[in-house]
């Protein structure tokens, strides 16, 4: 009798995030990112792959779930290959609207609060 059979295409997380076990914190299913324009030559066979997916997205943001999905990795993976690409300037983030600027009510409280000073 011999042993369990292993899937020939099975490929370990670890072997497709290159060694790299953590994402960015900020890296989550939800996070859409885009293509920045840059050489993306000396990138694995995975990091291609996640490339290619924006050459067939037209240009358009793609959520890292939807990366996980068409490409059928494990999404824990692609978060962390997403992360690398980050890193490497191939992919960016887009800024929501709105970043960094502060919420109307905190302002309107701190308003209120100078007004009752004076």
């Amino acid at each position: 009798m011999s042993g369990p059979r292993r899937d020939p295409d099975l490929v370990r997380p670890y072997v497709r995030t290159d060694g790299r076990v953590r994402a960015h914190p900020d890296v989550r299913l939800e996070t859409v990112v885009l293509a920045a324009s840059g050489p993306s030559a000396g990138l694995g066979a995975d990091a291609r792959a996640v490339m290619g997916l924006f050459d067939r997205a037209g240009g358009g943001g793609l959520a890292v779930a939807d990366i996980a999905a068409a490409l059928e990795f494990p999404p824990s993976a692609v978060r962390i290959i997403v992360s690398s690409l980050i890193d490497e300037g191939l992919l960016t983030r887009p800024v929501p609207a709105g970043a960094g600027q502060p919420e109307t009510d905190l302002l309107q409280e701190v308003l209120r609060g100078l007004r009752a000073l004076v």
